[in-house]
């Protein structure tokens, strides 16, 4: 694998992220960012925080695995939701949790979460942008 995770001595060691990756590889993918929308562009999740990290993650999938990669090849993402506030955590941590199953993978990455008034559409609760690096 060409992205080795970790949390270095001397900085908080959170269970839900790592605050290091280290990339080996050849290529570096840069997916613009994933919202809830299908492979036809419908909403999926209306309304629904979870679903919608969950569609989103999954969709940083599938467009690796175009690249010929995964989610395990991701270095970083960054998660920009509306409205954040610590009380959408669970719900946060419910979508990934049901992505990550449906990927098989495992989901812990470094991130950084950005709250906003809004994003590109009125529906849109979340955006998942990602780095990867493939070898």
């Amino acid at each position: 694998m060409a992205v080795t995770l970790f949390n270095p001595d001397g900085l908080p060691k959170p269970d839900v992220y790592r605050q290091v990756a280290i990339a080996e590889g050849s290529r570096i993918v840069f997916l613009a960012g994933q919202v809830a929308r299908d492979a036809e562009g419908r909403p999926v999740g209306t309304g629904d925080f979870a679903a919608q990290v969950e569609q989103a993650y999954l969709n940083v999938g599938r467009a690796l695995a175009e690249c010929g990669g995964s989610f395990d090849d991701v270095a970083k993402l960054t998660v920009y939701v509306v409205d954040w506030t610590p009380e959408k955590y669970p719900l946060l941590g419910e979508g990934v949790g049901r992505a990550a199953e449906k990927l098989g993978v495992d989901p812990v990455k470094p991130i950084t979460l950005i709250g906003v008034a809004a994003l590109g559409e009125p529906d849109i609760m979340v955006e998942v942008e990602a780095t990867a690096v493939l070898d």
